[in-house]
């Protein structure tokens, strides 16, 4: 895959500020097909992890297929419509770039009861409970990196192992078994 090479920033107390400032824009508009907050998931929302400089966010919505509706609300936000999981969610990215190192933002719409909603937040709730967790998903991520360059889609598949591993899952295609504290 040509681009830019995968890049891990130090954590940066300003995402949690920058996902706070688009929950409460997001939730507003989104308002009449949510049924809870908009959550910060991903690297950007652990504390003291590396990541991407991306902040991914979840929307969980009462249904997929009402929530197409949804989809022109979030474009007038400044959002462009893209293709990730499209079973399971509708996705958004800002700003409208074809590279995806440019993004700044990055959100699904998605059933709280579906699969991606219950390993995001789950892997996201054990890294922020877990120091263990963190620092070895950090050196991971960090090797991943090296290792693929710019191939992203090489870069995130190979942390599946790690990720099941946290979720006491066979695959991906489980939910997690274990689960949690929620710390904010």
């Amino acid at each position: 895959m040509d681009g830019a090479p995968v890049t891990l920033s130090p954590y940066d107390p300003q995402w949690a500020v920058l996902f706070e400032q688009e929950q409460v824009i997001l939730e507003a508009a989104l308002a009449q097909w949510l049924v809870g907050p908009v959550e910060h998931i991903g690297s950007t929302s652990v504390p003291g992890l590396a990541a991407k400089p991306i902040i991914d966010m979840m929307a969980p919505v009462r249904s997929l297929s009402e929530a197409v509706a949804a989809i022109e609300v979030v474009i007038a936000l400044g959002y462009c419509n893209g293709m990730h999981r499209p079973e399971e969610a509708h996705y958004f990215f800002k700003p409208e770039t074809d590279n995806w190192w440019e993004r700044t933002y990055q959100l699904h719409l998605t059933e709280p009861t579906s699969l991606l909603w219950r390993r995001r937040v789950a892997f996201r709730d054990a890294l922020r409970c877990r120091a263990d967790y963190r620092s070895r998903y950090e050196r991971l991520k960090r090797d991943l990196a090296h290792a693929h360059g710019a191939d992203l889609m090489a870069y995130a598949r190979n942390k599946d192992d790690f990720v099941n591993e946290v979720l006491g899952a066979r695959d991906r295609t489980q939910a997690p078994t274990v689960s949690y504290t929620r710390k904010p």
